[in-house]
């Protein structure tokens, strides 16, 4: 009984980082593909627009990227997260 509960605790911690929501703002290519739904073209999508216009600040502003629709932008709302850009104003 023992040796089975170490084995279910040991692949929750392996497997603890695919629960962790990904970061549309600071997220790879790589990282974005290992979502479900989202392959190398859809992430090197997300990646370019958000080059190109800056940090997301919604989940929501995900529909606005070639390849996802409001429909696909809702299946992935667990699998996603859009932190809270840094404040880059400096204060004198």
């Amino acid at each position: 009984m023992k040796r089975w509960l170490g084995s279910v605790v040991l692949m929750l911690l392996l497997n603890a980082s695919s629960w962790a929501a990904v970061d549309l703002n600071t997220a790879t290519q790589a990282e974005l593909e290992a979502v479900r739904g989202i392959g190398p073209a859809k992430a090197k999508a997300i990646v370019v627009h958000r080059e190109k216009n800056g940090p997301f600040k919604t989940l929501d502003g995900l529909a606005e990227v070639k390849g996802f629709g409001k429909a696909s932008v809702d299946k992935l709302k667990n699998e996603l997260t859009v932190a809270k850009a840094a404040d880059k104003t400096e204060k004198k």
